[in-house]
């Protein structure tokens, strides 16, 4: 994309209404707008973050078997009804009439939704396990939405729901899931640390929050150093046997981890000093066991091998997609602007012509740029240099390749990383092999 076509509208002033680096950051860097109280429409830079973050969760919740449908925003109360949430659930909820008169709402999750599905094609337990999930905007009328797309009131949400015969395979299907989100994470650039969270009145030990590390999180979290150690993508788990699930799980549970509202000090106290980590914590995910819960409150059944009829086991399964592009700038920015893990960034690398014009510095970069036009950012502008590095560092493109005539007539560019802000003078082809763009 060349800079001058873009709608990028930047700003240079920090917007009184932002409390919070990344919403403060979200706003200058032209990634979002905001339409009315905590609603926010996506611009392209923004939509591109949003994108890549959900195809690294498609494509980890493919990889274990989890199929994907879509389901609409609105809902029917008549199948809230049946599960006794809709009285129950608050005014959070935004409820609406068609001109029918019939009751409807916007939904703010939609376990009663994907059971009624299930349930109206499922009926042996020879179809069972099934993993299904989405990613879908959802809403919820927070009484004061705040912090940008961190607590806004329309968020897009990737939530998955799985339907077992028994408590043991409802297990292997929560571990799954486990080893799923830690891989995403993993691949997204972000630290997120799985803890204990409370189960309410199902009870157990089937429910874990993930926090992403950042100054600014809502919660305190203590945990043990040897859990940010893992590398989730190279550890060998085989899905379709429990021993290896069962092992996988053990390696995250053993070690502590707990936020504040959980936290254990005589526990906490076993670890040695050396690997104790403490800090803040934003919750991006949520797994979480619940049984029968709806199963049975809804009516679905299905035949067992016996030819009893019984109530699948359920699990849901969620991660704040939209709530994650604030996490990860919370976790990833300094004083000049964002800083893109390179699996989310919106753009692989800036290229900044400082001499627009030039001859030298004009082929250089329209050779670079074709290389890749999807995934290079050409900053064409006119504008002078230090308006092209500062908006280059306020946007977060993980590479800028920066063309000035000395080293064009050299056929020379140099390479800034952003997030370590090392430079490097190398050959037009040194430059793109080095971003992976060769």
């Amino acid at each position: 994309m060349r800079l001058t076509k873009a709608f990028q509208p930047t700003l240079k002033e920090v917007p009184a209404e932002a409390q919070i680096a990344s919403h403060r950051l979200m706003l200058r860097a032209g990634l979002v707008r905001q339409t009315s109280s905590g609603i926010y429409a996506w611009l392209p830079a923004g939509l591109r973050v949003l994108r890549n973050i959900e195809q690294i969760v498609r494509e980890e919740q493919d990889a274990i078997g989890a199929q994907e449908v879509l389901m609409p925003t609105l809902q029917s109360a008549d199948l809230w009804r049946r599960s006794g949430r809709y009285d129950a659930y608050g005014p959070e909820m935004l409820r609406v009439q068609d001109r029918h008169g019939r009751d409807l709402l916007y939904g703010p999750t939609n376990e009663e939704m994907i059971t009624d599905i299930f349930g109206a094609s499922v009926k042996s337990y020879k179809d069972l396990p099934k993993a299904l999930y989405h990613i879908q905007w959802k809403f919820r009328d927070e009484v004061r939405p705040r912090f940008g797309v961190m607590r806004g009131r329309e968020f897009l949400m990737k939530d998955a729901y799985s339907f077992d015969a028994t408590y043991e395979d409802a297990v292997a299907s929560y571990r799954r899931m486990m080893l799923s989100y830690l891989r995403i994470f993993q691949r997204l650039g972000v630290r997120a640390v799985p803890m204990v969270a409370d189960t309410g009145p199902i009870g157990g030990d089937l429910s874990h929050e993930f926090l992403v590390l950042a100054p600014t999180g809502e919660s305190g979290v203590f945990f043990d150093a040897a859990l940010e150690e893992q590398d989730w993508l190279g550890r060998p788990v085989d899905c379709d046997d429990a021993e290896s699930l069962a092992t996988f799980f053990s390696t995250v549970t053993d070690h502590y981890a707990a936020t504040d509202e959980k936290h254990d000090e005589a526990e906490w106290a076993k670890i040695p000093d050396e690997r104790k980590r403490e800090g803040r914590g934003i919750e991006v995910g949520h797994i979480f066991y619940f049984g029968t819960k709806y199963t049975e409150s809804m009516g679905i059944e299905v035949i067992g091998s016996d030819g009893a009829s019984f109530h699948p086991q359920m699990g849901s399964y969620g991660i704040g997609v939209s709530r994650l592009v604030g996490a990860i700038i919370e976790a990833s920015h300094d004083d000049a602007g964002i800083i893109w893990p390179a699996s989310v960034a919106p753009y692989r690398a800036a290229i900044l012509n400082l001499r627009q014009g030039d001859e030298a510095c004009d082929a250089i970069c329209e050779s670079i740029y074709g290389t890749d036009p999807e995934s290079l950012l050409y900053d064409d502008r006119s504008d002078r240099a230090g308006v092209k590095f500062n908006d280059a560092d306020l946007m977060g493109h993980p590479w800028q390749i920066i063309v000035g005539p000395r080293g064009a007539k050299e056929g020379k560019v140099e390479l800034k990383q952003r997030a370590t802000g090392e430079r490097f003078e190398l050959s037009v082809e040194d430059a793109l092999a080095k971003i992976g763009a060769a």
